[in-house]
């Protein structure tokens, strides 16, 4: 039996220690590198703190343990990550060289709706993009669900983890010169969940100035309410309804995510639940008024969404059956209706889609529904962030996914979270073999491009897209990547004027 030879790196001294990673295809990986203490006994639901110095090299060849994970309907197609341990705030890094080159740096938070994934996911392995860009990948583990985001009043559990991703954003300040990147250049990119967190990271007290550019990928949109439903809920789940916050510090954590099962299960619909809230000190201000304030001058903001985000779930079965099944008119203005939208406007919204997409786009009940669900929940609110940075900041581009898959017999369309594999260069990952089936590699190569591109200037043009202008709110550019790439002004504009003064905070 062949035994696999990893030629080591260097030992590296960091803040906290010395490690060592490994050589492959002309890079230096590390993995599993602590940059917080682990989150256990009396730290759980707390802020992280500072990991502690260890006095021995620590091997850092393999991937970590990963959150707690949630369940969602996703674990069917992609799988499950694992293995599961509180003790899981580590990063990843794929590096050219461990010299001083002061390389750009990017930082993937990963997505997964705050309840499930990790950096460690095969689908972000930063090799591709490291290597075709000469920068440096850094990808993150945050608590997650109950562990990251319950809100006990009184008590400094809310929003533990975004600070998770901001004690590795530190970590990166701090440490990744010894790496070969540039600790003043540094890119955070996500995608769903993650992009909400960069576009919310914009305007939290203590990220400032820990990164320079962003690149929201799908971030969904912002709710500005706060509130201790979940948390009520879950501690109900497990028996704790007169309980304390000490005693929910016993409960095993296999208990504290079957209860978080349990409560999602019961309310589909509100699958964001357990999320960073707007509380006035961690989050002090709304993304959205702190572009529009100039708060966040000067950061390089690229952001976009996918043409058929929601096709992910309203091709699923159970919602596909609904969907055709009922009245997609009703189940549209019942919705809309839950995110506080009169009748009579979800109604003129609604015609508004029909019309504009009438000779142009289908608008069979699951299209339409997609369609208007799309913008609801990604693209309205990724205008907004734009038309609100741009006066600000000239950096500013809009894109727009729109490759098809062929999975599910062509259904999914240009669904959430299909640029993934473009992005990292991982088209080859067998997870995705049914997703991605004939995808044109020089697509990946083009948008690794212009991701690259923007870590290092701001600016993602490059020789081969067609010229990328900045948005603004009077041409609205906005490059779709497709098969074809190329720049559409005012798109789907009619449908955009349909939102005016709503989505807003």
């Amino acid at each position: 039996m062949k035994t696999e030879i990893i030629e080591k790196t260097d030992i590296i001294e960091i803040k906290s220690g010395k490690i060592q990673g490994y050589k492959e295809d002309g890079l230096e990986i590390f993995k599993n590198i602590p940059f917080a203490e682990p989150p256990i006994g009396e730290l759980r639901f707390l802020p992280p703190v500072a990991k502690k110095p260890w006095d021995d090299v620590l091997e850092t060849t393999k991937y970590g343990n990963v959150a707690w994970q949630g369940y969602t309907q996703l674990e069917e197609f992609l799988g499950k990550d694992g293995p599961e341990d509180e003790d899981c705030l580590n990063l990843n890094i794929w590096t050219p060289a461990t010299d001083d080159g002061k390389r750009p740096v990017m930082v993937w938070i990963h997505g997964g709706a705050f309840i499930t994934g990790t950096g460690a996911n095969p689908i972000y392995d930063g090799s591709a993009l490291a290597k075709r860009g000469n920068i440096v990948i850094v990808t993150i583990n945050y608590r997650l669900g109950s562990f990251g985001y319950l809100n006990f009043k009184g008590k400094k559990t809310l929003n533990v983890g975004s600070l998770d991703q901001i004690a590795a954003l530190k970590w990166v300040n701090e440490n990744i010169s010894k790496f070969g990147g540039d600790p003043d250049n540094v890119t955070i990119f996500g995608e769903s969940a993650g992009g909400y967190s960069v576009v919310s990271l914009c305007s939290m007290t203590d990220a400032k100035g820990l990164f320079r550019r962003v690149i929201g990928q799908s971030a969904p949109t912002i709710p500005p309410e706060i509130d201790d439903k979940t948390t009520k809920k879950m501690m109900r789940k497990l028996g704790l309804r007169k309980g304390t916050f000490e005693d929910l510090l016993k409960i095993p954590p296999e208990k504290i995510i079957d209860a978080q099962n349990a409560v999602f299960e019961a309310d589909p619909t509100n699958i964001m639940a357990l999320r960073p809230m707007i509380d006035g000190n961690i989050w002090p201000k709304h993304p959205l008024q702190a572009f529009r304030d100039g708060d966040c001058a000067d950061i390089d903001f690229m952001i976009g969404s996918n043409m058929d985000e929601f096709k992910l779930f309203s091709e699923q079965e159970q919602l596909k059956n609904l969907i055709e099944d009922g009245d997609v008119v009703k189940l549209l203005v019942g919705f809309l209706g839950m995110a506080g939208i009169p009748s009579e406007r979800s109604a003129k919204i609604i015609d508004v889609y029909k019309e504009a997409r009438e000779g142009k786009y289908s608008n069979e009940p699951t299209d339409l529904f997609t369609a208007l669900v799309n913008d609801y929940a990604f693209r309205i609110s990724t205008i907004r962030l734009l038309e609100a940075q741009r006066p600000h900041q000239p950096n500013t581009y809009n894109y727009l996914f729109d490759w098809k898959s062929p999975g599910l017999n062509g259904r999914l369309g240009a669904c959430h979270a299909l640029e993934l594999p473009f992005v990292f260069g991982t088209l080859n990952n067998p997870v995705l073999k049914d997703f991605v089936k004939g995808a044109p590699r020089e697509l990946s190569e083009k948008i690794m491009d212009a991701w690259i591109a923007f870590a290092k200037t701001g600016n993602p043009n490059h020789d081969g897209l067609p010229e990328w202008p900045a948005y603004d709110a009077e041409k609205r550019a906005t490059m779709i990547l497709a098969e074809e790439c190329r720049v559409e002004n005012a798109l789907f504009d009619k449908e955009r004027a349909a939102w005016d003064g709503l989505l807003e905070v």
